[in-house]
């Protein structure tokens, strides 16, 4: 049998979590959301005022965990994007190579910061899977892997290109021809 407190809980919850579904639009994301912001409660417990409305307090969380998250996507897309600009400001290749550069850049710039990381130390600064591994505190399999998945995701954004035009390698990958 569940108490009142119970019941006020999961309907708390609930509301959570329509809340973050109606600000993602995603169920997923809105799960991710509710679970930062729960998180965030619980650490944060001493600033609520018992006697004050709960879920307003809950909601308030769950809409600031949602606005951070937003704001820290747009600053990774302003990270991504000044990070391309950077890497082709280095080269002065003819016009078309140049936009293959960039889409490459951009694809780079892209990836996940676990395998931007690996891709970065390994091909750019050419340490070995085991130098990378103690570089970033992981066994050399997860090097390896991160490693796979990183330049597969290149290859596969390498794919819209014109047929016969050059490609890029990608060190360590499978060239097509």
């Amino acid at each position: 049998m569940k108490s009142d407190r119970d019941e006020a809980i999961e309907d708390d919850l609930a509301a959570m979590r329509r809340y973050a579904r109606a600000l993602a639009r995603d169920d997923q994301d809105a799960d991710d959301v509710v679970q930062d912001a729960l998180l965030r409660a619980i650490e944060r417990h001493r600033s609520y005022r018992p006697g004050h409305d709960r879920r307003r307090w809950l909601l308030a969380i769950v809409h600031n965990v949602f606005v951070s998250g937003k704001r820290r996507e747009a600053a990774e897309a302003r990270r991504n994007d000044r990070f391309a600009e950077t890497l082709m400001a280095h080269v002065d290749p003819e016009q078309e190579r140049r936009a293959h550069l960039a889409r490459i850049a951009r694809s780079f710039a892209a990836l996940p910061e676990h395998q931007r990381a690996v891709l970065h130390l390994v091909v750019v600064e050419g340490l070995s899977y085991q130098a990378a591994a103690d570089v970033l505190g992981v066994p050399v399999g997860t090097v390896m892997s991160r490693l796979a998945r990183a330049r597969a995701t290149l290859r596969d954004g390498d794919s819209g290109q014109e047929p016969g035009a050059a490609q890029l390698r990608v060190v360590g990958g499978q060239d097509a021809g």
